[in-house]
C-alpha cells in the first residue's frame, strides 16, 4: 500500500458508476444476430449520457479523479472512455456531445485500468441463459484489444488486478455482492491517495449504496447513475488511518431509487430484474 498523501482535507474518494444506455434495451432484434449477445454496445444516446455525466462529474463534485477502474464489459468500457474524455479534455466546452467533440485529451490527468471483478454478476439473473457462451468463456482474454479503446498513454498495465480472472459462472446473488463490496475496499485500500472513478453495472451500484448508507433498499439504478463515497484516509501529523466510508448525498444519489428497509428486504431484493 501506498502511503497516504495529502487529499483534500484528508479525505479520499469514490465514485461508483453504472454504465449508459445499452443496445439490447433498444433494439430487441440485436441479440438474434450478435457474435457475443451477452456483451452489448451503448447506443449513441448511451455515448452522450457516458460523456455529460462525466462533465457534470467534473463540474460539480470539486475533486480530481485520479484513477479509473472499468468492468471489462463493452459497455462499460464504452462508458469509461468517454467519461475520461470529458474528465480530461483541455478546454472544457459545455456544449460538447461525445468524445468526437473533444479536440485535446490532458494525457497527465488519470489513469485508467480494466478490473476482472467490476465484472456483471454471471449468474442468469443477470444474463439469460440461453444468452451465455455455452463453454463459459466470456471472450476477456484479450484485455490489450479494450484498452485500446482508451486514449495513448492514458492505461496502466502496471496495475495488479484484484482479480486475476472472472467469476465462475452461477455465482451466487450474494457473492457477487460481496464481490463488489470488496472491490470498492480492496481498489481504495491500494490508492489511498488518489480519488477513484469504478465503472461498473447497476447491481455493484445499488449494492453500494446500500452497504454504506446502510438499511435501504434500492429499486432501480439508471443508466450512468452514480454513488459518491468518501472515507478519511489520513490524520493531521500525516499518520494513515483509512476510516469507514461514508456516502455524499450532495450528488452521488441522482438517478437511483430507494427508500428505507427491513433487513428482509435487503436480502431478497434484486436490481437486476430485466437480464441481458
Amino acid at each position: 500500500m501506498e502511503p497516504a498523501k495529502a487529499n483534500a482535507n484528508g479525505y479520499q474518494r469514490v465514485i461508483v458508476m453504472r454504465h449508459g444506455d445499452q443496445i439490447d434495451n433498444f433494439e430487441p432484434l440485436w441479440v438474434s444476430t450478435a457474435a457475443r449477445p451477452w456483451d452489448p454496445p451503448l447506443v449513441q444516446d448511451g455515448l452522450i449520457r457516458a460523456f455529460r455525466t462525466g462533465q457534470r462529474i467534473r463540474s460539480q463534485t470539486g475533486f480530481p479523479v485520479h484513477r479509473v477502474f472499468v468492468s471489462p464489459f463493452l459497455r462499460c468500457i464504452q462508458t469509461a472512455s468517454e467519461v475520461v474524455a470529458a474528465l480530461s479534455a483541455v478546454d472544457v466546452d459545455p456544449n460538447a456531445m461525445s468524445s468526437k467533440d473533444v479536440d485535446s485529451i490532458d494525457q497527465s490527468k488519470l489513469k485508467v485500468a480494466i478490473e476482472l471483478g467490476l465484472c456483471e454478476m454471471l449468474n442468469s439473473v443477470a444474463i439469460r441463459r440461453e444468452l451465455a457462451p455455452k463453454d463459459g468463456n466470456f471472450g476477456f482474454n484479450n484485455i490489450s484489444d479494450l484498452e485500446a479503446m482508451f486514449p495513448d498513454g492514458m492505461v496502466d498495465r502496471n496495475t495488479d488486478r484484484v482479480y486475476k480472472e472472472l467469476p465462475k459462472w452461477e455465482e451466487t446473488v450474494e457473492g457477487c455482492r460481496d464481490r463488489y463490496v470488496n472491490m470498492v475496499k480492496a481498489l481504495a485500500d491500494n490508492y489511498p491517495s488518489e480519488n477513484l472513478l469504478l465503472v461498473t453495472h447497476g447491481e455493484g451500484v445499488g449494492t453500494v449504496l446500500s452497504t454504506f448508507l446502510e438499511d435501504v433498499t434500492v429499486y432501480e439504478v439508471d443508466y450512468c447513475a452514480y454513488v459518491e463515497l468518501r472515507r478519511r484516509v489520513s490524520n493531521g501529523d500525516g499518520s494513515l488511518d483509512s476510516g469507514k466510508f461514508e456516502v455524499i448525498t450532495s450528488h452521488g444519489q441522482a438517478g437511483i431509487q430507494y427508500h428505507p428497509s427491513s433487513t428482509t428486504d435487503l436480502h431478497d431484493h434484486i436490481i437486476s430484474q430485466t437480464p441481458v
